[in-house]
């Protein structure tokens, strides 16, 4: 996989429903490890000629973002009891304005589509249980749900950032708080409550995600969208490259995704094990 250096000016960047933004830059550098953009929406591992590039914009919000997450984490974990629960109502309120953030957007900008506008993701699912989780801890389910996910796949959409707009457009702040936050949301819950996943729960979370999926590729077949990349692989350089063309690659990530989540649930099944150990006389 070679990698292609492309100098173009006044590079457009598109992204579904959002109209054709003219790039601010008068040269742009676009740097691709042998991948096409999918209609312009595609990572932003660019940079430009002046100013502070896409890439140091996007790590420096992401670097605020887990500072102010550990900051959380770490206050909730000393502080148990009300300033933990405050904490979680916090964080539960965030992750559920930048929810309604996210319908919203192509709605106000006027080019909403049944293909690109619907919060069908499964990271879009994975913020409306973490906030839901947050604001409810009790909630075992919910909680074995966004720490798997979270920590299986929006850390994954972390570093390989599927996002087509730049700093300071919204969609920029949507994406970065939404992953972010739930990240943060899965820490917060199993980290600093102390919740801990159940016996079970990486089935449990499996059989969700395999019966989630289905349902979504039902209507990427309908809609002839790609949600969830089930039609398609994305443009950008992320996990999906290397595990194959379609189909094969839809196996591969379910495969991965079961690996992950048995390695996730690993600490808590060790420290089980451990507290039956019998302690010697």
């Amino acid at each position: 996989m070679g990698v292609r250096i492309r100098v173009s000016r006044a590079v457009p960047l598109r992204s579904p429903g959002v109209a054709t933004r003219r790039a601010a830059y008068p040269l742009q550098i676009d740097v691709q490890a042998g991948h096409q953009h999918d209609g312009g929406h595609g990572p932003i591992l660019a940079a430009h000629n002046r100013g502070v590039g896409p890439v140091s914009t996007y790590w420096t919000a992401v670097g605020i973002g887990a500072v102010l997450a550990a900051v959380a984490c770490v206050v909730a974990a000393r502080r148990p009891g009300a300033v933990a629960r405050r904490v979680g109502r916090v964080l539960a309120l965030v992750l559920a304005a930048d929810a309604v953030a996210f319908v919203l957007r192509p709605v106000i900008a006027g080019g909403w589509s049944v293909r690109g506008s619907l919060p069908l993701a499964l990271c879009d699912v994975a913020l409306g249980i973490a906030a839901l989780a947050c604001w409810f801890p009790g909630w075992r389910l919910g909680v074995e749900l966004t720490y798997f996910w979270g920590l299986a796949g929006s850390l994954q959409a972390v570093v390989t950032p599927d996002l087509g707009q730049r700093f300071p457009d919204p969609e920029f702040f949507v994406f970065v708080v939404a992953h972010v936050g739930i990240v943060t949301a899965a820490l917060y819950l199993v980290a600093a409550l102390r919740i801990a996943p159940r016996p079970g729960s990486v089935g449990r979370v499996f059989a969700i995600t395999v019966g989630y999926t289905a349902g979504v590729g039902v209507v990427d077949w309908l809609a002839g969208a790609n949600y969830m990349y089930l039609a398609r692989r994305p443009a950008h350089a992320s996990l999906l490259s290397v595990l194959g063309p379609w189909p094969w690659y839809l196996g591969g990530a379910a495969a991965v995704a079961l690996a992950l989540f048995w390695l996730l649930d690993l600490p808590f099944r060790w420290r089980t094990r451990q507290s039956r150990v019998p302690r010697p006389a």
